[in-house]
């Protein structure tokens, strides 16, 4: 499972408003969907993906994975390379591994599949060792 950054937004990192305990906004109705609308940082929510590996039959998994939308600025300056930039994207603080078994699979493929479950989120820069980074331009 990867992360796909790009500017201010993270997908599977997907991420808003948690105002409750820090487990984003499972259960928050037809009000979170406007909140989520207008708001500006990380949290995390709930997310649905499908797991899959050659060999096994797919499987969809939902787990917690963050969301958001982090304060992003550049302004020019007079030195190279001429612009001064704080970029920060909703990523991963705090996270679980998880792993279950695929169904399907053939004899000669191991059925287990780990991911990332998030427990933290936070608006930080993005770590190209853990994070897929796109950038434009």
């Amino acid at each position: 499972m990867a992360l796909l950054c790009s500017g201010t937004a993270c997908f599977i990192a997907l991420s808003l408003l948690c105002l409750c305990d820090g487990r984003g906004m499972k259960g928050r109705g037809r009000n979170a969907a406007t909140n989520l609308q207008r708001f500006t940082g990380c949290a995390v929510r709930e997310f649905t993906f499908l797991a899959k590996k050659p060999g096994c039959s797919g499987l969809h998994i939902t787990t917690d994975a963050c969301w958001g939308r982090c304060e992003t600025w550049e302004k020019p300056v007079l030195d190279p390379p001429f612009i001064e930039s704080h970029q920060r994207v909703c990523t991963y603080n705090v996270t679980q591994l998880v792993t279950v078994q695929l169904p399907n699979c053939s004899a000669s493929v191991d059925p287990a599949y780990t991911y990332a479950m998030a427990l933290r989120c936070h608006c930080g820069m993005c770590v190209t060792s853990t994070t897929e980074c796109i950038t434009s331009g």
